[in-house]
């Protein structure tokens, strides 16, 4: 099952989140006032963001984060995959693909994703549900704190 984020899922997406950015899946942890402010941005809007909880059952034992952008080339919205977590024993049970098949159901014009290149077991899924490098680089530059 998958459910949409509510005002009453604080504690558990900032547990998630903890335990996503615990693990080797990620460079680097990001601060809990930063996963705070992802919080009440989902509340407040999902112009910019949307969370989802992977449920096994009623149980929920991951989240998928997702970012929105326009983009001319890709002719409409984009949705990145920021984050996609499911707790280690609730791996392999099928939830990952069936997050896969709810994303391409948002009729989004384009998929973008990134993954950690030693993450091998995650590459895998994601060129099998058809997701393919790009043949450029891409890069970043970090705004300065007000």
């Amino acid at each position: 099952m998958i459910r949409k984020l509510n005002q009453n899922d604080r504690s558990l997406y900032l547990r998630l989140t903890r335990e996503f950015y615990d693990s080797d899946a990620v460079l680097a942890p990001v601060p809990e006032e930063y996963r705070v402010a992802t919080f009440e941005e989902l509340l407040r809007s999902d112009a910019y963001a949307q969370c989802y909880f992977l449920c096994d059952g009623e149980n929920p034992v991951g989240y998928a984060l997702l970012a929105k952008t326009f983009s001319q080339e890709a002719g409409g919205v984009v949705l990145w995959l920021e984050e996609i977590f499911l707790r280690p024993e609730s791996r392999g049970k099928g939830l990952g693909k069936e997050f896969f098949a709810f994303l391409d159901t948002l009729g989004a014009a384009r998929l973008r994703l990134e993954a950690e290149p030693d993450n091998a077991r995650a590459i895998a899924l994601y060129r099998s549900l058809g997701y393919s490098e790009l043949p450029y680089l891409q890069m970043v530059k970090a705004s300065p704190k007000k």
